[in-house]
């Protein structure tokens, strides 16, 4: 193609470039230089297979494009297309699947006809925060202590932190169950397969099904293709959006999101940082994460909860500590209280949702503080307790969080049907027990962490 074609031309052409070298993961595309930018998909049409990849960056000679499939089977001056910008057609016809990276259902089962699909783009603009709404009500979420000394609002955006093998799975999946909204988008992005089919299969409540999108990326493969899942998936939160819908995102997890912009940012040439995360982490998670939130006029609202993966539960490692200042509340699962049996293991006092006070009454967050300063006091004193060294009579707070702990803590891990006044009632019923000082529990209750 003449390299003098006006830009607004290039709308009527197909734009072609030729590899040139071949490396894993990444390709070298010749003839495009000029015209290629950093973003544009690129695909390679093979015998019974298309490889798609995206421009990583661009030099005088040659672009480099990462691919989103192995690269096996190209060869040196294979044909090259540039899309000059990569859209997928998110809609109603993906209701109860499970979608890939390119957008294509996976599941096979059930699939219905496309309808109401409209080709969106992969990397959208945030809504302009000014126009945004604030967030709104309280959702009810099926959880005794989400419903009160943690609530979720409609277009808040949370993160969810924990180590493996703690329930973070299991919870998400009560949380899309038990929370109000018209569509739940779910992003699997890094999990292993069988993890994926377990999710859909045994975690996810069926009776939701029909509401539900799956988008999923699994661990074994390449980094662009778990970037892509992911930003598949929040075409398709934007697109249920637009049509006036509440959406819930459960985002699974962001951890394996920033590793894979870790790989392709260091394959484009990126100074490693800490962790060998490029600068550009923050950044791209923080677009991510703001293309979630609030609507504006007539949209709805998108409310997101982002799980973190943290190692040894070490809430400093560099994506965990990006992640709390960018999102409106952190929910920590510990260990230690998983592995004493408490489900969901959420460790209230290192947990904080940043919709309080707004989000409740006076009353409500009155409850709330004394409940918190109950777990804080027993959490003080459980050294004292294990090693037979508390004498009882000499604090009367001291000897309440004690006679308390027990029911805060059976509360912490009840299911609740009753909605967020009964949740809310029944915290008001366990603070105002009347407690002797003095009286020594009749088992030791068990560590607060």
């Amino acid at each position: 193609m003449p390299m003098a074609v006006s830009s607004s031309s290039l709308r009527l052409f197909r734009l072609w470039g030729t590899v040139t070298d071949v490396a894993p993961g990444v390709i070298k595309i010749a003839g495009i230089s000029e015209l290629a930018g950093v973003g544009n998909e690129i695909i390679i049409e093979k015998p019974g297979f298309t490889v798609l990849g995206e421009i990583l960056s661009v030099s005088g000679d040659s672009v480099t494009a990462l691919l989103f499939s192995p690269c096996d089977a190209i060869r040196i001056g294979d044909p090259v297309q540039i899309e000059q910008e990569a859209r997928i057609e998110p809609g109603d016809h993906w209701l109860g699947q499970i979608v890939n990276y390119r957008g294509d259902i996976t599941s096979g089962e059930n699939a219905v006809e496309a309808t109401h699909a409209t080709k969106r783009r992969l990397h959208a603009a945030p809504l302009p925060a000014h126009a945004r709404r604030g967030i709104g009500p309280r959702l009810a979420s099926g959880w005794m202590v989400t419903d009160t000394m943690l609530p979720i609002c409609r277009g808040q955006r949370l993160g969810l932190f924990a180590g493996s093998g703690v329930g973070k799975s299991t919870f998400l999946g009560s949380l899309a169950a038990g929370m109000d909204a018209d569509r739940v988008v779910i992003a699997l992005i890094g999990e292993r397969s069988r993890e994926v089919n377990d999710f859909v299969r045994n975690v996810l409540p069926q009776s939701i099904l029909s509401k539900t999108v799956v988008v999923a990326a699994t661990a074994s493969e390449p980094p662009g293709a778990k970037k892509r899942a992911a930003y598949c998936a929040m075409a398709a939160v934007e697109h249920f959006r637009d049509e006036g819908k509440n959406v819930l995102l459960l985002f699974d997890s962001i951890t394996r999101f920033a590793e894979a912009h870790r790989e392709t940012a260091l394959l484009a040439g990126e100074t490693p940082a800490l962790n060998a995360f490029p600068p550009s982490t923050v950044r791209v998670i923080a677009e991510l994460a703001e293309r979630a939130g609030p609507g504006v006029g007539s949209k709805g609202d998108v409310t997101a909860i982002y799980s973190v993966l943290v190692a040894g539960s070490d809430m400093e490692e560099p994506v965990a500590d990006m992640i709390r200042g960018i999102l409106d509340g952190h929910v920590i699962l510990s260990r230690d209280i998983a592995e004493r049996g408490r489900y969901p293991a959420i460790d209230i006092l290192r947990s904080v949702s940043r919709a309080l006070p707004h989000a409740a009454t006076e009353e409500e967050n009155a409850l709330i503080r004394e409940g918190r300063r109950m777990f804080a006091l027993y959490e003080e004193i459980a050294p004292m307790l294990r090693a037979n060294l508390y004498e009882f009579g000499k604090d009367v707070d001291a000897d309440r969080a004690i006679a308390l702990f027990a029911h805060l803590d059976r509360f912490a891990g009840t299911r609740n049907s009753g909605g967020m006044d009964a949740a809310f009632d029944a915290l008001r019923e366990i603070l105002q027990q009347d407690v002797d000082s003095g009286t020594q529990p009749v088992a030791d209750a068990p560590s607060v962490s």
